[in-house]
């Protein structure tokens, strides 16, 4: 019986999906709608911090200063410039005291003090040099959510002309707050360029616009899915702003891979003559195996996430993990339901017709042929100088790379805005223009009873370290005090940061904790740290699993691993030539700070890790299908090359547009991300995928696919791969298998 005239064999998954599709998208309708209403106001619910590890002892040192000294921990800084005249001018001090009070009456304000009211010995360092600016400091009370509305309703009372003076806040509320503010509408920005440039793509891609709307169809259901989840995990746990925007750029990205892979095949299985239904069948036996699988190990490596501490991390792990399983799930169940629907009609709109100048329309078959050839060109070229190819994608990979070794970590401050928001224009006058680093001290917490002898001896003691610039305090309650110590230099610097070390082995007649923004720093390096170990041997070990569980190789799926990492070292490079250095920091619009946020390697590599083995589970499952269709090895990797590079190609072209689009954020850390991952996708796509990857399994050969016997038996029981016939038998059957179409 030829292909055409046989009839459908479905069953399994093929069957629930398909047996009422109308229903089905019905179904997916209303609960995209419902989806809508839950997710609706997440980003007012999110946080802008969460880079502390919440059990160090800087933590908890911060936490008890607020509640037992809330003055030693002020986040609200207003600058009063005096303009041409002295800050100690009497119409200036008064009009200063005033607004000094009037915040101090503030609902939610506390320990309120400024340069006019200060002692002789924490005045200088509330004064400009310069003579004409000061501050006034005080402490907005509550949870980030409470604190952000204090901040907007006192805020437009505050800044701007008082009299003789001018006023500007700052502060690090101010700057998380406007931080917060700055992503919500560049997000909205993001969206509406990455879409429309998304959809065009997506045409040209595949020609007709009905095929090229399914993709995109599918990553709006993930998106607005993911942004339900959050909202319902805002109920029990902190999460980052941050989050959104991998929950777009991961929604869009992933979704579109996923349908471009099943919308292709089902055309491809359309093409040789297939009925919808049982191009459907193959369709959800071959590529929906493979989505499944790419699936899983795109969750794993956010998974990762979850390891760490900190709040920023496992926000991404949130969104992602939610993002990557909504996709593949509406992959799998919608867009079934929806190609039966359609049939043949997947194919109309064909807008490349209005290209042809009249010549007929091409077939899928024949444009996928066309398309392929190059592609097979080019795996013989490779091929046949694997090892020039081999060794020279490898040099240069590591060339690209060497940047990273320079790499300084430092804290998210004022700088990820633009140079324009209020708050980084206060907090980059503070730095230039006022001694030492005020609001970015260090703060000794003593707990235990002490004589003053004993508080004296101590301070005197901690004054003399050499990196100190001046020790203020103890400020006493109870059996509880606090000294601040005044660093030299930038708040975060390598000084900074070995003077929390050595107050922490000062000895002391009591309990001591250290806190401030250089704790914080050192106490985050140190949980990352800590955590990078058993959070790189997830990934790797659970990777290693899943790509055997693939292709039955014991090689390749270390090949994978050690290729997926080597291409992200050109990503890891230019993030600290670009944004650690400042290159290109006039083009791209961003201030350098001269350090990268500690977590934001860690979230990087999580994330464009798993894109990575993404487009390689795309390759490595043709590439299996067909040397288990033929047994001839180097025909295997040119058939695997021919038939998926354009995919992975424009797959990753897409995700990259989209990645860039959040690259045009004015927060420099969202913009780091946007674009370090936008160029880890097509260093991975267009070098590895299609010149490292070959050039390899070449140099390899059929030792490639060599497992022990117990393995190998192993995987015949329980591996995944595409192919095979798609079961109609019980569920027993359907048990022994991992696979969707079974």
């Amino acid at each position: 019986m030829t292909e055409v005239n046989r009839p459908p064999r479905v069953g399994g998954w093929t069957r629930f999906v398909t047996a009422r599709p109308r229903l089905s998208l019905l179904v997916a309708l209303v609960i995209t709608a419902l989806a809508v209403v839950a997710g609706s106001g997440v980003a007012d619910r999110l946080g802008s911090g969460g880079w502390e590890d919440p059990h160090a002892d800087s933590t908890y040192a911060t936490k008890a200063l607020e509640r037992e000294f809330p003055a030693s921990q002020p986040n609200l800084l207003l600058l009063v410039d005096a303009g041409s005249a002295s800050v100690d001018d009497p119409a200036v001090a008064a009009e200063a005291k005033r607004i000094a009070a009037r915040l101090a009456g503030e609902k939610g304000v506390t320990g309120v003090g400024s340069y006019w009211q200060a002692d002789p010995g924490s005045a200088a360092a509330l004064r400009a040099e310069d003579g004409h600016e000061a501050l006034i400091a005080a402490r907005i009370t509550g949870e980030e959510k409470e604190m952000g509305e204090t901040l907007d309703r006192i805020a437009p009372e505050f800044r701007g002309t008082h009299g003789p003076v001018e006023v500007g806040v700052g502060g690090p509320v101010a700057v998380r707050h406007e931080m917060q503010t700055t992503i919500q509408e560049d997000l909205l920005r993001a969206e509406a360029i990455a879409l429309p440039v998304t959809l065009v793509l997506l045409v040209m891609v595949f020609g007709s616009a009905v095929a090229a709307l399914l993709p995109l169809g599918i990553g709006i259901v993930a998106i607005l899915g993911t942004n339900a989840v959050l909202r319902g995990l805002t109920e029990f746990t902190d999460v980052s702003v941050f989050a959104m925007n991998l929950t777009t750029a991961l929604g869009l990205g992933l979704a579109i891979d996923y349908a471009l892979f099943i919308v292709r095949r089902f055309r491809e299985e359309l093409a040789t003559g297939a009925e919808p239904l049982t191009a459907v069948a193959t369709t959800l036996r071959t590529a929906g195996r493979t989505v499944l699988f790419s699936s899983l190990t795109v969750a794993v490596s956010l998974a990762a996430m979850l390891l760490f501490p900190q709040y920023f991390l496992r926000s991404f792990a949130y969104a992602g993990i939610a993002v990557v399983l909504l996709a593949a799930a509406a992959a799998l169940i919608l867009l079934p339901a929806a190609l039966v629907l359609l049939g043949h009609r997947v194919n109309s709109l064909d807008l490349r017709r209005l290209f042809r100048r009249g010549r007929q329309k091409d077939s899928a078959r024949a444009a996928g042929a066309a398309e392929g050839r190059a592609w097979a060109r080019m795996a013989n070229l490779v091929m046949r100088r694997a090892p020039f190819f081999a060794l020279g994608t490898t040099a240069v990979l590591v060339l690209l790379g060497l940047p990273f070794l320079g790499v300084k970590f430092g804290t998210a401050d004022d700088r990820q805005l633009p140079s324009s928001a209020e708050s980084h224009v206060v907090q980059q006058h503070i730095r230039d223009g006022f001694p030492g680093s005020p609001g970015g001290g260090l703060e000794v917490l003593a707990e235990g009873r002490a004589t003053p002898a004993q508080y004296a001896d101590y301070k005197e003691r901690i004054a003399a370290l050499p990196d100190v610039v001046r020790v203020d305090g103890p400020l006493v309650r109870g059996d509880s005090a606090y000294f601040t110590v005044l660093p030299k230099g930038e708040a975060v610097d390598v000084p900074a940061q070995h003077l929390v070390d050595e107050l922490r082995a000062a000895q002391a007649p009591f309990d001591t904790k250290v806190t401030g923004t250089a704790a914080v720093l050192v106490d985050s390096k140190d949980a990352i740290a800590e955590s990078l170990p058993l959070a790189a041997a997830f990934i790797a070990v659970v990777t290693l699993l899943l790509v055997f569980l693939l292709t039955g190789s014991v090689l390749i799926p270390i090949q994978a691993v050690v290729l997926n990492a080597l291409s992200l070292t050109a990503m890891f490079g230019a993030v600290v030539w670009v944004f650690q250095d400042g290159h290109l920091s006039g083009l791209l619009g961003f201030t350098s700070p001269g350090s990268i946020e500690t977590t934001l390697p860690v979230l990087m590599f999580c994330v464009a890790f798993g894109l990575s083995m993404d487009y390689g589970v795309f390759l490595l499952s043709r590439i299996k299908e067909e040397y288990d269709t033929t047994g001839d090895h180097d025909q295997a990797v040119r058939h695997g090359l021919q038939r998926t590079g354009g995919l992975i190609t424009a797959a990753a072209v897409i995700l990259a547009v989209v990645m860039v689009a959040i690259g045009t954020s004015r927060v420099t850390n969202t913009k780091m991300l946007g674009l370090g991952i936008a160029l880890a996708v097509l260093m991975d796509a267009m070098i590895v995928r299609s010149l490292l990857v070959p050039a390899v399994m070449r140099l390899t050969g059929r030792a490639t696919w060599w497992a022990p016997g117990p393995l190998r038996r192993f995987h015949e029981r329980f591996g995944v791969s595409e192919g095979g016939d798609e079961p109609t038998t019980t569920a027993e059957e359907e048990r022994d298998k991992v696979a969707v179409g079974g």
